[in-house]
């Protein structure tokens, strides 16, 4: 089940189309859905979670706690719509297109998908713009 949960004024246009695309994208990737929560805050409150639980004082557009089982996704995924925001403006990409990619960016890494390196981040972004694709 796909939890959209809010703590700023910001609401999701469309939840039953996006919990229905992260259900396919799930499928998609052999796995199976689970209790996924999606938090959508600010910056504060996203930097906050960064600092008292990965100790890192930074600003983030997403942090991910996986309680994933094998291959059955569970976990909280918490998103910074200002982060998103200003990273749309910095990659001159529409706003929706941004939130969309970090949505299925942390149903990636659940589904196995890494980023630290310069190859796994190229197979990272290849698999959200293949799900970014599917989304219409």
């Amino acid at each position: 089940m796909i939890n959209f949960n809010y703590e700023t004024d910001f609401k999701l246009e469309d939840e039953t189309k996006v919990s229905n695309w992260i259900s396919s994208a799930i499928l998609n990737e052999n796995c199976k859905e689970g209790e996924l929560n999606y938090i959508f805050c600010d910056d504060t409150y996203l930097h906050q979670l960064n600092v008292e639980f990965l100790n890192h004082d930074t600003l983030t557009d997403i942090i991910s706690f996986d309680y994933s089982v094998g291959k059955e996704l569970h976990g909280d995924i918490y998103i910074s719509v200002e982060r998103v925001a200003d990273n749309a403006k910095d990659f001159q990409v529409l706003f929706n297109d941004e939130l969309h990619r970090v949505i299925i960016h942390g149903i990636l890494h659940y589904c196995g998908y890494k980023d630290k390196t310069e190859t796994d981040a190229k197979t990272m972004r290849l698999k959200e713009d293949y799900y970014l694709n599917t989304l219409n």
